[in-house]
């Protein structure tokens, strides 16, 4: 099996979930009707996951984000995530809508761009991190519009070397 590189402990895609799974569930009305998935980050918000690499033993995650949004319409977010037995992270994001149901941006941890694209209501976001990983993940907003689930899948070469399953919610 593939062991994961020593800078990957989880954080960058575990991170990223609790973005995506925020961006889900809406928080203030888009122009035209619908909803602005980038509002739910506004303010304070919390992911709890459970990661599982190849070969490890699974542990718990706890994200808690403070997001701002800002005037030309992008999202300003600022995450910090504590894992068990680790010293904590600070991760920044910057996600801009591009198109109806399409969002763009840039993450710390990211090595590139980061793609968003709403599919029949839930939300798909792709990006690559440091060693040449890539990142998988989807949102499944929850009735009430403050509670997402997050799926993540993370691979290297093609073949899945770490999974994160976690709920976010807007505090």
């Amino acid at each position: 099996m593939l062991a994961l590189p020593k800078p990957l402990t989880g954080r960058a895609f575990l991170t990223s979930a609790a973005l995506l799974a925020a961006v889900a569930p809406a928080a203030s009305a888009r122009e035209g009707g619908g909803t602005e998935p980038l509002g739910f980050f506004e303010g304070r918000t919390e992911m709890v996951s459970t990661i599982k690499v190849v070969a490890k033993k699974p542990y718990r995650s706890r994200t808690l984000g403070r997001g701002q949004i800002l005037p030309d319409g992008s999202l300003a977010l600022v995450q910090h995530v504590q894992e068990d037995g680790k010293p904590p992270l600070e991760r920044r994001w910057r996600i801009k809508r591009v198109a109806d149901g399409r969002f763009a941006g840039t993450m710390s941890d990211a090595a590139g761009p980061v793609t968003v694209r709403e599919v029949d209501g839930k939300y798909q976001f792709r990006f690559r991190i440091k060693g040449g990983l890539d990142v998988d993940q989807w949102l499944t907003p929850q009735p009430g519009g403050r509670i997402a689930h997050s799926r993540t899948t993370v691979k290297k070469f093609g073949i899945r070397v770490a999974t994160s399953e976690g709920t976010i919610r807007k505090l």
